[in-house]
């Protein structure tokens, strides 16, 4: 499969003018991506809020809470976060905005507002960005690359460089959001290479925006710990998810007593679950959390990949694959996130007022509902990205939107086993990619929509022209 990467002059790009009409139709963009926390009368919360918020209070470093995102944070503290909604939300919509101009939808005006009404009506993209927390960032990065790889001669310079930085800062918000932007890089290596390697100079500004967000974390991380290190967890994360597979039990119950092992003594009464294990304290607290198990945990990931690689496989593919199916909107968003809770009332007690009075605290926000729209919406956008794919294809011509749906494709792929494999599955990790799925959609629909109209009008115009010629051709004329 060979995806084309147009590489020459800067196509002329048409800018929407600076109208009232235009600010109106942005204004509404923001009020709809932002209706949640509109309604909710403060940013929502979920269970990993405070341990990004606490990044600045704590001076340490906290297993896959960034640091860059933490400082992100408390920039807006001052203000109750909006600040932070409002810049992560007009990231969002600029991104958006690009997408359509670059794939010709910008010639009209409703065409961003239909796409947003669409997200905001169907997706978890409002609540992502109406939530103190990375996710909005997934989807925003995959798209920014994209612009990035496949675009650069249709941007202005100002918006390749925003977009550098946007996905520089995208790559320091998570580390599960690099592992997807760098395989959507690589992706985009195996279509060049097939063609002309001298065009591989395209992905350079997408691979020099990763290299600079990994720089970001490291410089950041310094700063807060003095500790030049990446952001921790990685083997304790993956401990968790071979814990709910088994394999954890199946190690100890191969190696103790012999072992010394801290776990030897508890391998009866390990949790169930990787969430059970984490945050829930237990038998993870009595030893010592991240600082007494953390050698442990990396001793058994290593040496079981080493023992049992055919079970780490199937128990690797078949997570990933749950992962696919678990996207529903406001995993971890109510109204017992009690660490969430403990970390404001001790870092931030200023915010404890403006927070209480907020519908999540008293119970108001429930997504039972909202998921009986959102789940089937983000089943058929991925079902709908397949078929893209595979028209294309069929007909050997990859257009824009078939290779818009290649890259969230890959994305969503790269995402079910950075999340899946390796953490083990969860709604949110779902829902914070797929609904560039739903977008991908309603774009292709839209541009089909636009093509069909374009051909009927020729079409029309066509008959007339016939037509005229005709009455030319049997209209007597006096001399």
């Amino acid at each position: 499969m060979m995806i084309d990467i147009t590489i020459g002059k800067p196509a002329r790009r048409t800018l929407p003018a600076l109208s009232a009409a235009h600010l109106t139709l942005t204004a509404a963009c923001f009020v709809l991506l932002l209706a949640p926390a509109l309604w909710n009368g403060y940013p929502l919360l979920q269970y990993d809020t405070g341990g990004y918020l606490a990044r600045w209070y704590e001076g340490y470093l906290v297993p896959s809470r960034s640091t860059a995102f933490g400082l992100f944070l408390h920039l807006g503290e001052g203000l109750h976060f909006w600040p932070n909604l409002f810049l992560q939300t007009g990231c969002a919509i600029w991104v958006i905005s690009l997408v359509l101009r670059v794939t010709a939808l910008v010639a009209r005006p409703w065409h961003r507002i239909a796409i947003v009404t669409w997200l905001s009506l169907v997706t978890a993209l409002p609540f992502l960005a109406s939530a103190l927390l990375t996710d909005i960032f997934a989807g925003v990065g995959v798209l920014a690359l994209y612009l990035l790889i496949y675009h650069q001669p249709d941007l202005g310079r100002s918006e390749r460089i925003g977009l550098f930085f946007l996905t520089a800062f995208a790559t320091v918000s998570h580390s599960a959001t690099l592992a997807v932007l760098v395989v959507v890089l690589g992706f985009a290596v195996l279509c060049l290479l097939p063609s002309d390697r001298r065009r591989m100079a395209v992905l350079l500004p997408g691979g020099g925006a990763l290299a600079a967000g990994a720089a970001m974390l490291l410089a950041a991380n310094f700063a807060f710990s003095g500790q030049l290190a990446w952001t921790p967890g990685g083997f304790g994360i993956a401990f968790g998810r071979m814990l709910q597979d088994g394999i954890v039990k199946r190690y100890l119950d191969d190696h103790c007593p012999n072992a010394r092992l801290k776990l030897c003594p508890y391998r009866d009464k390990l949790p169930a679950t990787a969430d059970e294990l984490l945050w829930s304290g237990g038998v993870f607290n009595e030893l010592g959390r991240f600082d007494g198990l953390g050698e442990e945990m990396r001793l058994i990931v290593l040496n079981s990949f080493q023992e049992y690689p055919l079970l780490q496989f199937e128990t690797a593919l078949s997570a990933s694959a749950r992962q696919l199916g678990q996207v529903a909107s406001g995993y971890g968003m109510h109204d017992q996130i009690e660490h969430t809770y403990g970390i404001i009332r001790h870092f931030i007690s200023k915010e404890v007022p403006a927070m209480q009075r907020a519908r999540q605290q008293r119970g108001a926000l429930k997504f039972d509902l909202i998921n009986r729209i959102h789940v089937p919406i983000a089943f058929g956008s991925m079902l709908f990205m397949l078929g893209l794919l595979v028209r294309a294809t069929m007909s050997g011509r990859f257009d824009e939107p078939a290779r818009l749906a290649a890259t969230v494709t890959v994305a969503i792929l790269a995402n079910a086993f950075a999340c899946g494999a390796l953490s083990g599955p969860h709604d949110r990790y779902g829902a914070r990619m797929v609904w560039i799925a739903a977008f991908a959609a309603a774009v292709a629909t839209l541009r089909a929509m636009e093509n069909m109209l374009n051909e009927r009008k020729k079409r029309r115009l066509a008959a007339g022209y016939a037509f005229s010629i005709r009455g030319d051709h049997g209209t007597r004329r006096d001399p």
